[in-house]
């Protein structure tokens, strides 16, 4: 599995807390951690300061308590821990996999489990809300979605849609047909 990591596993970009106004960057690759400063500040002494760049292997990064607490201060704990995790080997894949195939996955859950998944992280919260995960759990339960269903599940959503019942789909989609025919009946007044 490790085989199918790419060389950099890791890369993060943030400013230090104000009142600074210095710019930081976190690279970790499968050898080693990076991290980059530039120093952006109106005061004298720093002016003339050059950016800077310190490298460390992943042991010589675990005990280095100092770039650790810079980690933390900059990017937080969360980002320490996972660059953690990294250096001991401990990788993420599921995070690694492209939204449509999480998509794929996501749409055979039951709705408990999505419930669930989507309190992980922002980004499992966005594609368990997502059109497109909805849009395809309706497909797999009603095999068929028709022109006029389609059209009213992009109207209120197609997460709405899957959770309407089915007498209130089915009044809304009549009511949609009497505008349209209502319509029609008046241009040809």
């Amino acid at each position: 599995m490790a085989s199918l990591l790419t060389d950099t596993l890791f890369e993060a970009r943030g400013q230090a807390p104000a009142p600074s106004k210095d710019f930081y960057q976190l690279i970790v690759t499968k050898k080693e951690v990076i991290f980059r400063w530039w120093k952006i500040s109106l005061r004298s002494e720093y002016r003339e300061a050059r950016p800077g760049e310190l490298r460390e292997s992943h042991e010589d990064f675990l005990d280095d308590p100092s770039l650790q607490i810079q980690i933390a201060i900059i990017f937080g704990a969360d980002t320490l821990d996972h660059t953690f995790n990294m250096c001991r080997g401990k990788f993420d894949y599921l995070v690694r996999l492209p939204d449509q195939l999480l998509l794929r996955i996501i749409s055979y859950l039951e709705l408990e489990d999505i419930a669930s998944l989507s309190q992980v992280s922002h980004r499992f919260a966005t594609i368990c809300n997502s059109d497109k995960l909805w849009e395809m759990i309706v497909q797999n339960v009603s095999g068929k979605v028709t022109r006029e269903m389609r059209s009213l599940a992009q109207e209120v959503g197609w997460k709405q849609f899957f959770f309407t019942n089915k007498i209130q789909l089915q009044l809304q989609l009549r009511r949609r047909r009497e505008r349209g025919s209502d319509s029609s009946e008046s241009l040809s007044d």
